[in-house]
This record gives C-alpha cells, sequence and structure tokens, in this order.
C-alpha cells in the first residue's frame, strides 16, 4: 500500500508484481485509492466510515473509461451525499437485489447512451460527436430495440443476436448488418464494465456482411432518369406497382446530395445557421463532420436556388425555422434514414436499380477528376470533408501550417460538377 498524491501519470504507469495487488492511495482526496491488479486492471474505489461505523469500499469505476479527475469528482460528490445521510453502498446492494423488473435491453441502452455522453463510457478514449449518437440511434431504432427491446438483457444469446443479424441478410441489408452487431456488442461491452452481465453475446463470431466497398457510379440515363422522376408532378410507384410518395423538401434534399457531394446525414441535418446565403457558402461544424472538423462548402446557384425554397416550404410549417429541412413532429433536423427511403422511392419508380445516395458522392467525385473536368484529386478531397488527404504533402505541414481553404478551386470544381450534371439530365450529351 502507498500513499501519495496521485498524478495522471502514476495512474497510467502503475504496474503490480506478479501474485500481488497494488493499492495507491490519494491524499488529494481521502479515502479514494486506485487498486491494480496483475493483470492490469485499474479501479478507482472509495473507502468511507458508514453510520454504523463499518468502512465499506465502493469501486467507482476502471481507469481509462474513468479518469483520475472524474474520480476525484465522484468521491467528493459521495462525500457530499454521505454528510447528507446517505450510504452510496447500501444502495447499490439495493440495486443488485432481485426486483420484479429486470433490466431490459431498451434501458441498458439507455444507461449506455447516457454514460457516453457524460464521458463515462470513452472506450476509443474520446467523447462521441453528435452525428454517432443520431446514427446510432437510427441503427437501434431501426433493427435493435424491435427485437431486443423489452427483453431481459439476462435472456439475450449470441443466437439471439443471430438471428437479428441473419434476418437483416435475408432482407438484402449489407454492411449495416456489420455495424448492427457493432452497437449491439458495444452495449454489452459497458454492461460488463458495470458488472451487469459477464458475457458479450454479440462477441465469439464473425461478421454476417461483406465489407467489400461499394464502387457504383451511375451512368448518365440514370442519372437523368432520377432527375426527371424528382422533377415530375406524376405519382411515383413502387416495384409492386404500388403508388408512393416523396415531398418537395426530400426531392430537393437528393437534388442537393447530387450537387454538392455531401453526406445524408450532413445535408438532411442542415440548419440555418450554418448558411450564408448571401456569401454562397455553407460551413458545417465539427460535431456534424465524419472526421471532427469544420468543413466549408461553396454553394453553386442552383444549389442556393434550392436551398432558399426548401426554407420558404419550411416557414410554412415552422415559425421560426431552424432546419432547412425538419423534423415533421419535432424541433429537430429529419431523419438521415427518411432521405434514403426517398432515395430508394425515387430510384425505384425511375427504374434504377441498385441506387444509394452514396453513389451520388462517388458519381460526382469520380467525375470531378475525370479528363472533361480536370479537377485535381487533392482539390475534389477538399470537396469532399476528406481530412486525411495531403495532397503529397507532409502530413505535420498540411494540418499544422497550411490553414489555406482552396475555396476559390474548390468552388470552381463544384460549379464544373454542377455544369456537367445538368448537361447530363438535359440530354443534351
Amino acid at each position: 500500500m502507498a500513499i501519495t498524491i496521485l498524478t495522471d501519470k502514476q495512474v497510467a504507469g502503475a504496474r503490480a508484481a506478479p501474485g500481488t495487488r497494488l493499492e495507491l492511495w490519494d491524499l488529494k482526496s481521502p479515502g479514494l485509492c486506485l487498486r491494480v491488479t496483475e493483470r492490469g486492471l485499474k479501479t478507482f474505489v472509495l473507502r468511507y466510515r458508514s453510520a454504523d461505523g463499518k468502512q465499506p469500499r465502493l469501486k467507482l469505476g476502471r481507469f481509462p473509461q474513468m479518469t483520475l479527475r472524474l474520480a476525484r469528482l465522484e468521491a467528493g460528490r459521495i462525500r457530499s451525499g454521505l454528510e447528507a445521510g446517505t450510504d452510496p453502498a447500501l444502495e447499490k446492494r439495493r440495486a443488485k437485489e432481485p426486483s420484479e423488473s429486470p433490466l431490459t435491453f431498451r434501458e441498458l441502452l439507455a444507461r449506455y447512451v447516457a454514460a457516453s455522453r457524460a464521458g463515462e463510457w470513452k472506450p476509443k478514449g474520446k467523447l462521441k460527436r453528435q452525428v454517432t449518437f443520431n446514427y446510432e440511434a437510427g441503427i437501434a431504432n431501426r433493427h435493435i430495440l424491435p427485437h431486443l427491446g423489452d427483453l431481459p438483457i439476462s435472456t439475450v444469446t449470441r443466437q439471439t443476436v443471430k438471428g437479428i443479424l441473419r434476418g437483416m441478410i435475408a432482407q438484402g441489408i449489407g454492411p449495416q448488418t456489420n455495424r448492427t452487431q457493432a452497437l449491439i456488442r458495444q452495449v454489452f461491452a459497458y454492461a460488463i464494465s458495470e458488472d451487469l452481465m459477464q458475457i458479450n453475446p454479440a462477441t465469439g463470431f464473425p461478421a454476417f456482411a461483406d465489407q467489400q466497398p461499394r464502387r457504383r457510379v451511375w451512368a448518365n440515363d440514370e442519372l437523368r432518369a432520377l432527375w426527371n422522376t424528382i422533377a415530375s408532378d406524376t405519382p411515383l410507384t413502387d416495384k409492386d406497382g404500388k403508388t408512393s410518395f416523396v415531398g418537395r423538401p426530400l426531392r430537393i434534399a437528393v437534388m442537393l446530395c447530387a450537387l454538392l457531394l455531401q453526406r445524408r446525414s450532413e445535408v438532411i441535418g442542415m440548419a440555418l445557421d450554418e448558411l450564408n446565403l448571401d456569401d454562397a457558402v455553407w460551413i458545417i461544424p465539427p460535431d456534424r463532420m465524419k472526421g471532427g472538423r469544420a468543413h466549408s462548402v461553396p454553394l453553386p446557384p442552383a444549389a442556393i436556388d434550392l436551398i432558399r425554397e426548401a426554407i420558404g416550404l419550411a416557414a410554412k410549417t415552422r415559425d421560426p425555422v431552424h432546419f432547412v429541412f425538419p423534423h415533421a413532429h419535432e424541433n429537430r433536423a429529419a431523419d438521415p434514414m427518411s432521405l434514403s427511403r426517398a432515395m430508394n422511392r425515387l430510384a425505384t419508380a425511375a427504374s434504377i436499380s441498385n441506387a444509394g445516395l452514396h453513389d451520388l458522392r462517388r458519381t460526382g467525385s469520380t467525375a470531378m477528376t475525370s479528363e472533361r473536368l480536370g479537377v485535381s484529386p487533392f482539390i475534389r478531397s477538399k470537396v469532399l470533408g476528406h481530412s486525411t488527404d495531403t495532397g503529397g504533402g507532409a502530413a505535420v505541414s498540411m494540418m499544422h501550417y497550411d490553414t489555406n481553404e482552396y475555396m476559390a478551386e474548390r468552388r470552381k470544381a463544384l460549379e464544373l460538377w454542377q455544369a456537367r450534371l445538368f448537361e447530363v439530365v438535359s440530354g443534351s450529351v
């Protein structure tokens, strides 16, 4: 046992000798201890004196999910509760006692999300961005909760999880099957860290879906058919000949995906405070970008016209308008999946098979670097918001010393693509 003022460096480097357990007590936070097993498992615990004179030890959390700073804050909170007459060890024992309502997967998922938002659960060492929370919520609501939501977590087995994944594969769902498995795996990993489970039922078997990247680039007649379907006032029909519907706002969103070549979630989540239509620029904030960095998108004239139209449509149902494509019932942007469903219905009506929104981004990207348009791969990557392309330069120089946004070149690239797209959809090529 050692007593010292703990530091982050000590915590990270603490090691226990073989066959022993190391305990480091923190002078800065009375009763706080870091326990280190010979296998390297590090746990913050708090020893305190209860009302009956005993000195229980309470587990606070494991390092690195819980940092030294968070452990001290939690220890301080508990000591404040003790002064008010609460006994955290007793409350924890009561929480573990059998009850008539066992913990369901839906409840576990809510705890996982809350812990992730609070920074208590960071398996990759960093906070998740809002776009990640939105994406996980979409997967959970569509593929997981309908099957696992009301099941007690103790009843979920590997065969239960495999059944969900096999059903997705049978429906023709590809890589998202693997992402569904990954989310279930993360939720149960959190449960294990909280001593709620001992085995993760989403591990121990390989991914179900082929992870080969899509390479689909649309032909000119497919782009023309999609554009004509979007512009048409005639009812849409699905593959069974039944009528389907896509409103004008979502049609505009699909056209903006084609014109601006940004990701589905970025387009559907477009907010008014991100737009400067007078200067023809859209600045996507870091928390909505895949790379976690703000991204400036120059707006070609046609895109500005479409955005103004969408804002006008939103104003008919919202006052004030915060999002270009608002959710039908809540004060937030529409769901990315609604845009995917719109794309599926439009592509089906246009007799385009194997179509996806991301294909439009890939199609425009491919056209930009063609001999006809002549955009450099580096500028193309800037247009797409890729943060890892250094254009042949040293990565450290590009990341820390080159603040040039290449806006003029990016604007020219998007205007060239807009002109080419309109040539294609008009039938002049």
